[in-house]
């Protein structure tokens, strides 16, 4: 990785071609305000696109000295980039790819956020309010097409995968495409990548030139995840609940990739969605797909599913080893299902305001010792609550592994502690074990620390 740096001012791009004095006023004065910081670390981890570096606080402690600012113009604005990686430019001249994704940072952060915040059309307390968020992040970003059909398949895995089962992300993402289905990912490395990849190919060959290739971050992983090179629209939401379910509402269905603990807590959001109640009746196709070499992994995601949310959540997804084409025909089948099923009851196409996501599912979750410790982790409760309770877990040891803050957190106080029934605490651990055995926890070469410890009680 180059540290060379580079100053450099970046004309704007997309919605902020032009603003008036008011808006440009409003950005220039809000950037340099609360949300400064988290502004100029999720741009820098866009400029960093393509290093290979997965610690949130190593990246920020290597670019110490970047910073960025809104410089305003008679007609707009412009970003004034100081000590930026070099790898961002070409004979000093910004990517434009990162450029625009330097600018939807800046819409996602400071411009959406100032709107949102403290707005009382936005409940963030209620489940429909926090929806309605959703809904306004990914509208204002031009994420919605209400003329295109139901197409797009969301993909999740691993940023840290092998060779192997990254060119089998490409391969199903290549047959895909061949069947006119876009992508949406996390917008990182790794799985996040190679199904948009593979998919750039199955859309030339059928001369589609509208493929969508959206990617969907949050300000605390985007260090360790940013955005690839493919990604052509870019979201940041606030947080990570607001992201996973702006994966649940937009997308048509849903591919897993062999992933970590970010994986695992994905899986486990959207499995606890999908046995509420309210959702058992709506056909959401979920696969979960490998190489060969990957079998064990799925079989071990398959135990740990079954031993805890039992078979009512195994019966919501199918595991496919090693076949791209069946892969991508029986995506293109449950889609197809999906589009009838909205046709029928006249929701759109673009966001799925039936599904029910409660505030179970909504509610910012903060990986505090206190809080993991106090997850209720036992199966004298609703199946889907039981799932988001798995999936905070999961949440906090994501954040204990790659973000700057969970970091800084577990180096001060230790370890965090999960606690629950003895049965599902063997799990857990069961799991995480073999996550860790193969290296799915970080980046290959470095030796794993956990951030955990598991006791039952």
């Amino acid at each position: 990785m180059s540290t060379d740096l580079i100053d450099a001012q970046v004309s704007p791009t997309g919605q902020f071609d032009i603003l008036s004095k008011y808006e440009i006023h409003k950005l220039s004065h809000e950037s340099r305000g609360p949300q400064h910081q988290t502004f100029r670390n999720c741009s820098l981890a866009v400029l960093n696109s393509g290093a290979h570096m997965d610690d949130g606080k190593e990246l920020l402690e290597t670019y110490a000295d970047y910073d960025i600012s809104v410089a305003p113009t008679e007609r707009s604005v412009k970003l004034q980039v100081k000590n930026a990686p070099a790898n961002a430019f070409v004979d000093g001249k910004m990517i434009r790819g990162i450029a625009e994704h330097l600018f939807a940072v800046l819409r996602d952060i400071i411009y959406v956020n100032s709107e949102i915040t403290g707005d009382p059309r936005y409940d963030l307390v209620s489940a429909q309010g926090v929806t309605d968020a959703v809904f306004h992040i990914l509208r204002n970003a031009g994420t919605f097409n209400r003329n295109r059909v139901p197409r797009l398949v969301v993909c999740w895995g691993g940023h840290s995968i092998s060779s192997e089962e990254y060119d089998y992300t490409k391969e199903v993402g290549y047959e895909m495409a061949l069947r006119h289905l876009d992508i949406c990912t996390g917008c990182g490395p790794g799985a996040m990548k190679g199904p948009m990849k593979g998919a750039t190919i199955g859309h030339a060959k059928q001369r589609d030139r509208h493929g969508q290739y959206l990617g969907i971050t949050e300000p605390g992983i985007i260090a360790a995840e940013a955005p690839n090179a493919i990604v052509n629209q870019l979201v940041i939401m606030p947080d990570i609940e607001k992201r996973l379910e702006a994966f649940v509402r937009t997308g048509h269905g849903i591919v897993v990739f062999p992933g970590g603990a970010g994986t695992a807590e994905e899986i486990l959001y959207l499995l606890g969605i999908l046995l509420h109640e309210e959702n058992r009746e709506q056909p959401f196709p979920v696969i979960f797909t490998g190489p060969a070499s990957a079998a064990d992994y799925f079989i071990r995601i398959d135990q740990f599913i079954t031993e805890t949310l039992g078979e009512e959540a195994r019966s919501r997804y199918q595991i496919i080893i090693d076949d791209p084409q069946e892969v991508a025909r029986q995506m293109a089948a449950g889609i197809q299902e999906v589009r009838d099923h909205r046709k029928e009851t006249g929701d759109a196409y673009y966001f799925n305001w039936q599904l029910k996501v409660s505030t179970e599912f909504q509610r910012p979750f903060a990986p505090t010792h206190e809080n993991m410790h106090s997850l209720a982790l036992h199966k004298d409760q609703e199946p889907y609550l039981l799932a988001a309770n798995l999936r905070r877990a999961f949440s906090g040891i994501v954040s204990g592994n790659v973000k700057d803050e969970g970091i800084r957190i577990v180096e001060k106080h230790g370890p965090y502690e999960l606690r629950g029934d003895p049965a599902i605490m063997r799990s857990i651990d069961a799991l995480l074990e073999s996550f860790v055995k193969q290296q799915r926890m970080k980046l290959p070469g470095k030796a794993y620390i956990p951030c955990y410890r598991i006791s039952a009680g």
